[in-house]
């Protein structure tokens, strides 16, 4: 009878110093009222093993952070992690970048426990700086303090235009089930001029459709007629007028904070020298002049096509003025979640699925997208044959990444301009190359080496 081999029980190997990439490294577990945290040091003597400090329940109170701050500055700390748990990392965060400290927020996803390994708030921590020390955690991205600012204005703008467009909604809704159809006559109740007139009238209590029809203006003044029977047979009561009015201050208390937020948006934004242009002089200002050499960061976004000011200075609050963070354009599109992740196991390939990134950056991309398509250029012309070629929504994804990979490349040089190929650029192109490739065929035809004429011709085009 065989002999069974003897098990050998699983051992902890300590790491070797070449896996080291930091010899001293922190590990933060957080969470909403409290910090959990690992300290990896080198040895205490020579030939002795790393010694690893925990340090549990620190609050998240920013006198208690601080002297934790110092604690690692004493003891030497070159890099401090921490998972992105909810928003309860920034106070984390800030405060101990504001000493001195090299700080890196990792995706949890990245520093997932294994399988099989108890999960409590310690062990979590001295995970964090296991993986830290031996540099296995990609950091992801954040802001410096300037543009942090930026995007907190931007986003609340975002969220306040969400809501006024609810509002507007909302009384459209209002109006429709007091059978007046305005919305019908109309192109827009918050563009047109004629509409707020007859608001306003409707919210004093004026029931008469004569009346309000004769408050139409320009264009519409020749069709007081549709208007008035838009109006007629509304059975719109003393409510209607109140809510009427509450919906209306609503909407003009949210434009006056849209507009108060705005311009502090500008103010921020001019606050920071990258974002600045280069006078006719040569001399940085945030406010160049005619003939400058060259134009503010949120000027040369606002020329590519479907980017208005205004959601130029939303772009750079998601994606900052520093492109060094983003080493190539494909790095920036994966990171707003424009590009397809690939899914393949083996010989079987799954349809590539669309990545997780930064919302914030995709809407702004895809509103862009969305105007550049309806527009006479080289964007709007790719929009239009992607469209009928793979559907709206890919063709919306597909133009939006183009959109983000020009940002880049005007983010990433300051001198750099946009300039638009023209609608007709595909076509051209497309004539330019068949042509090309029928007289090499023609050539070959006849016996003739075309090698040196295809290289000659290919770079001749490029």
């Amino acid at each position: 009878m065989a002999h069974r081999k003897k098990k050998i029980p699983a051992q902890l190997v300590e790491d070797e110093e070449y896996q080291l990439r930091h010899e001293r490294v922190a590990g933060i577990d957080i969470a909403k009222d409290k910090g959990d945290v690992s300290v990896r040091l080198p040895p205490a003597r020579e030939g002795g093993r790393r010694r690893s400090r925990v340090e549990e329940s620190v609050p998240a109170r920013s006198r208690d952070i601080l002297e934790l701050g110092a604690r690692l500055l004493a003891d030497g700390v070159e890099l401090v992690v921490m998972e992105s748990t909810s928003d309860y990392w920034r106070i984390w965060y800030y405060l101990l970048e504001s000493l001195g400290l090299a700080v890196a927020l990792v995706n949890s996803s990245h520093a997932r426990q294994l399988a099989g390994r108890p999960k409590t708030d310690r062990l979590d921590c001295q995970w964090l700086a296991r993986l830290a020390e031996m540099g296995l955690l990609r950091p992801s991205f954040v802001p410096p303090p300037e543009i942090r600012a930026l995007r907190d204005l931007t986003r609340a703008r975002q969220q306040l235009v969400r809501d006024r467009a609810r509002a507007w909604q909302r009384l459209e809704k209002l109006l429709e089930g007091a059978l007046i159809k305005l919305s019908s006559e109309l192109s827009s109740l918050a563009r047109v001029k004629t509409a707020r007139l007859i608001l306003d009238a409707l919210a004093d209590g004026e029931r008469d459709p004569r009346a309000l029809g004769a408050r139409a203006l320009g264009k519409l003044a020749g069709r007081r007629g549709d208007l008035e029977e838009a109006l007629h047979g509304m059975a719109a009561g003393p409510h209607h007028s109140l809510l009427i009015r509450a919906h209306l201050d609503q909407i003009d208390s949210l434009g006056r904070s849209i507009g108060a937020i705005e311009d502090e948006i500008a103010a921020a934004l001019q606050a920071v020298p990258a974002a600045w242009g280069v006078s006719a002089a040569g001399e940085p200002s945030p406010d160049p002049g005619p003939g400058a050499a060259v134009l503010p960061a949120d000027a040369r976004l606002a020329e590519i096509p479907g980017v208005s000011l205004d959601l130029a200075r939303a772009i750079i609050a998601e994606t900052g003025l520093d492109m060094s963070v983003f080493p190539t354009a494909d790095h920036l599109v994966s990171w707003a979640g424009l590009a397809p992740v690939a899914r393949q196991s083996g010989p079987r390939s799954r349809k590539p699925g669309k990545g997780q990134g930064n919302a914030f950056l995709r809407n702004h991309c895809s509103q862009a997208a969305n105007g550049a398509g309806k527009t006479d250029t080289f964007l709007g012309a790719r929009f239009r044959r992607l469209n009928g070629r793979i559907g709206g929504a890919r063709a919306h994804c597909a133009v939006a990444r183009s959109i983000l990979i020009i940002v880049w490349h005007l983010l990433n040089d300051p001198a750099a301009r946009y300039h638009d190929l023209g609608a007709d650029w595909h076509d051209r192109k497309a004539s330019r190359d068949k042509k090309i490739r029928g007289h090499l065929r023609q050539l070959q035809a006849l016996g003739i080496d075309t090698s040196g004429l295809t290289a000659t011709l290919s770079s001749a085009a490029s």
